[in-house]
């Protein structure tokens, strides 16, 4: 099986080094101790790159003498933030996040803006899908792993033997199955998220860059096909629940939340996924900031933790989250041998397609995200939305 050629999601040019745990290279930092780095991730992002976060810890005993890990729901994350930097006791100091808590954050001025941001994390060493990524966040946050995204649905055969392949029998599928469809409140699920994103391509809404002014389309499809969704949970881990336990039949999906869950037998091996009509992907990834009132001994070694992170044989670490890395050096044929079986093993054929036959789309800005996901919450999640 031929694992992404596209341009897009094949982050696969340039040579690398040897696979090594070293410390980036650049001028000695003035710490005066080993900091403790307290992460939270409210996006799955440790999946991806934890084993570089304790990779530079080792090589940087002098930089970072402890590791705290702490995660939450990307809509909680800004109070959480706010509290804590409003009393003056900030507890955390690296903030690993989606699209959506990230522009959570940037709306609410809660992030650092990275000094020399393009010199010292520069675009043109990255994927086209980590450049989408680094164009939203440009001078806030660092895309750590990313990919086209979705959306795509993910299917039970033996439930569903003809799945639906356009958006009106996507409709007319969930009218007459009430229940069995079931995608995640946008704002804490990258699936959630990219059907809302990818239904304005599909249906042809007339700015699908546009949430406000250009998806008249996208939020009565949402409304209607609502109509038929028994609840909305809070994140996507329940989705995957239910579709193992029979309950779901069809739900959202992109291709981290396709893959990664086979490969974890979270849902069966024998899932299948289904791509409407006219669909766009739309590109997905995760994000590193750095929250407003982190002392700057603090910030400068996260800014080397950030640029470590970035180094090609450290990206090819990062594929067992089955997101994939933004550096274009970082090329899969670099990868330990056990991380391209892995892939190999749970790739599928339909996303060798994407950037052909499918089209791909950058993400929504900051604040169109922002505006979009509170939008969901108040016109099509409603009273709809359970823990």
């Amino acid at each position: 099986m031929r694992i992404c050629p596209n341009a897009l999601l094949r982050p696969f040019a340039g040579a690398v080094a040897v696979l090594a745990v070293t410390a980036f290279a650049g001028e000695p930092l003035k710490a005066a101790e080993p900091i403790v780095l307290s992460i939270i991730d409210t996006g799955g992002d440790l999946a991806s790159t934890q084993v570089i976060i304790e990779n530079y810890k080792k090589a940087n005993p002098d930089k970072i003498k402890e590791i705290r890990i702490q995660r939450a729901p990307a809509p909680e994350l800004p109070a959480k933030i706010k509290a804590q930097q409003d009393a003056g006791r900030l507890d955390i100091n690296l903030v690993l996040t989606g699209q959506d808590g990230g522009a959570f954050l940037a709306a609410n001025n809660q992030l650092i803006k990275i000094p020399d941001f393009e010199k010292q994390f520069p675009r043109d060493e990255m994927t086209p899908a980590g450049k989408a990524l680094y164009d939203e966040g440009r001078d806030y946050m660092v895309p750590s792993v990313g990919n086209a995204g979705g959306p795509v649905f993910v299917y039970n055969p033996s439930k569903v033997p003809n799945p639906p392949k356009t958006a009106e029998e996507l409709l007319a599928w969930a009218k007459a199955n009430p229940g069995r469809l079931m995608y995640a409140r946008p704002a804490n699920s990258g699936p959630g998220r990219s059907i809302v994103l990818g239904m304005a391509h599909i249906l042809n809404d007339s700015k699908p860059l546009d949430p406000d002014k250009g998806w008249d389309k996208t939020w009565a499809y949402l409304k209607e096909l609502g109509q038929y969704v028994e609840y909305y949970p809070t994140g996507t881990a329940i989705t995957l629940k239910e579709f193992a336990q029979g309950q779901r039949w069809i739900i959202a999906g992109i291709m981290e939340w396709d893959m990664k869950p086979r490969a974890q037998s979270v849902i069966p091996p024998d899932s299948k996924i289904t791509i409407l009509q006219n669909t766009t992907f739309v590109v997905d990834g995760h994000y590193w900031c750095i929250p407003t009132g982190v002392p700057k001994e603090q910030v400068d070694v996260i800014l080397d933790l950030m640029k470590f992170m970035r180094r090609p044989e450290q990206q090819v670490l990062s594929w067992p989250g089955f997101i994939g890395p933004t550096i274009t050096a970082a090329t899969m044929e670099k990868a330990p041998k056990e991380i391209q079986e892995l892939v190999k093993e749970f790739w599928r054929p339909e996303y060798d397609e994407v950037g052909t036959k499918w089209k791909v789309s950058p993400p929504l800005g900051v604040k169109e995200l922002s505006y979009a996901m509170d939008r969901w919450d108040r016109e099509v999640g409603a009273n709809q939305v359970k823990k």
